[in-house]
Formats: structure tokens, sequence, C-alpha cells
């Protein structure tokens, strides 16, 4: 049977990518710091230990490990989530050229939000602008320290993902509560661009990259972003909510504060094309985001 290792898969997009990866037949391992269920096995994302046995003959090793960017970015938080994404993606690296018969492919989460924050611009992977603060800073870390590493025996893929769309977790949660409690208006401006994926094509897109022997790095997020305005008025439209009270950037700023959280995650206008997948032949099943909303929400 066909092997698939997720480092760090145990939260929301690892959950999403077991139960695809399982559907389609596939043996499928977690690396994760708190083993609960079967296939999973223990590792620290930072040291070599009996962990790396199971890359032996495996299709992929996919590493999605890293502290969630969903925090304050006080000076603690700031250092754990460059190195849980370093560290991880170097000792990966390692185990990889200690075996035998490596994964035929590593594929490294990064993130869209590398991109500068853009209204009018339209960023694909050979023609975006990368920007420069502490996300774009550690998205640069990451996939710096991931082309660093040479694997002859195994094709590389860096994953820019976008907010992925699912039913039991990322950013669709918080959203539907604030709709819920009638503050589903549009955020800050309303105007920011926001690139997204369905959870169905986020992992059907990472197996067609392994079907098709695809190396480098793609943008996963839908041919056209919706903006802030027109994702909140589809939320409350799908979810039956009258109106929503629109939230000034102060009050987003106040709200993060109290909470726990950056307000870039709302108020960045990420505006990212995926060129590559779409030249390569992919087929999104969602590309409008209320038709996505109804399927996840309903």
């Amino acid at each position: 049977m066909k092997k698939i290792i997720i480092a760090g898969g145990s939260g929301f997009l690892g959950e999403i990518l077991k139960n695809h990866f399982k559907k389609e037949k596939y043996d499928v391992f977690i690396l994760t710091r708190n083993p609960k269920h079967k296939n999973d096995i223990y590792w620290n994302g930072k040291d070599i230990d009996t962990w790396t046995d199971h890359l032996e003959n495996a299709s992929a090793i996919i590493n999605l490990a890293g502290k969630s960017v969903d925090c304050r970015y006080t000076k603690k938080n700031k250092k754990a989530i460059y190195d849980s994404r370093i560290e991880s993606t170097k000792v990966l690296g390692l185990a990889i050229n200690k075996c035998e018969n490596p994964p035929k492919f590593w594929i490294n989460s990064s993130t869209a939000t590398i991109y500068d924050n853009s209204f009018e611009r339209i960023n694909t992977e050979d023609d975006g602008i990368i920007g420069d603060d502490f996300s774009m800073n550690i998205a640069k870390s990451w996939e710096l320290a991931f082309n660093e590493i040479n694997t002859p025996k195994t094709k590389k893929i860096i994953l820019r993902t976008s907010i992925v769309l699912g039913k039991k977790g990322g950013a669709i949660i918080p959203l539907k509560k604030i709709t819920k409690l009638f503050l589903g208006g549009k955020q800050a401006s309303g105007k920011q661009k926001v690139s997204w994926i369905h959870e169905e094509d986020f992992a059907n897109a990472i197996q067609f990259l392994i079907d098709n022997n695809k190396q480098g790095i793609f943008n996963l997020c839908v041919p056209k972003p919706t903006d802030n305005k027109t994702l909140m008025k589809s939320l409350r439209k799908v979810l039956n909510i009258p109106f929503g009270i629109p939230q000034p950037k102060w009050l987003i700023k106040a709200g993060a504060f109290l909470i726990g959280t950056e307000p870039e995650l709302v108020t960045r206008s990420r505006n990212v094309y995926p060129e590559k997948l779409l030249n390569n032949g992919f087929k999104f099943k969602y590309t409008n985001i209320e038709n996505a909303l109804k399927d996840i929400l309903h």
C-alpha cells in the first residue's frame, strides 16, 4: 500500500489530508508531539529519532508543522513561530537524506501571506511581490531553510497556501461566531482581497501535484479572490443572518488584543493567483465563495 507521512498533522489541515489520503487508499502516518490514535508517531519537531524509519519508501512527506500565527506577536511567540518552522524543516531534510529509500516527494507548507499587501496587483508564483514584515519574513525564512536542503532522490514542493475554508476548523469558525452575534459586517474598509481555497480543493491540489510528478512553488488559492465585504455578506446570507454591524479598524485592533491575536489576519489584502496549478491543468471544484460556504456550513 502507498504511504503518506504528515508532519505536524494533528491539526485542522492535517485532519483534512489524513481523511483525503485514507479515501485514496494510502497508509497515513501522523508525526505529532501528542500521539493519540493508531498511526500517530511521536516526534518533537527538531530531533532525529525512531520516527525517521517511517519515511522509508513513503510516497510523500507533507510538512505542516509550525506554531499557529493566530496569536499575539510577542517576543516569545515570534520565536516559537520561527523556531517551529525552521527546526522541523531542517530535521526532515536530515531524515530524508538518511533514508535508503527516501520519500518520492517532500511537500513543505508555506503561506500566501509571503506576498505584499495588495489590492490591485495580482501575485503569481513567478511574478509576485514578496513583502517585508514579520509574517512575510517568517515565510521567506521557512522557504529558504527548505530550499537550502538538497535531496537528490526526493522531489520538493512548496505550498503557498491561502485561507483554507473547512467544516471543522480554520478561519471559518470565528467568522461564523461573530456573524451569528450580528457582528458580521465588513471589517475595516471591506475592500481587502481574501484569497481562499475550499478544503476539498486543498487536498485535491496536493494529490494532483503528486500524481503529476510536479515540483517547485505552487499557490493554493482560487483563481479569483473575493473581498472582505463580499465574504461577510455571503456568510450572513448562508447563515440567514439579516444584518451585520461593520467593524472599523480601531475596533478590530481592540478586539484582536482582547482575544489574543493580530488584526492583520483580517485587515491584510491577499491578492493571489494560482497560475502554476491552472497552467498544469488543475480543475477547482469550488471557485464561488457563496457556494463554498454553503457546502461547509450546511
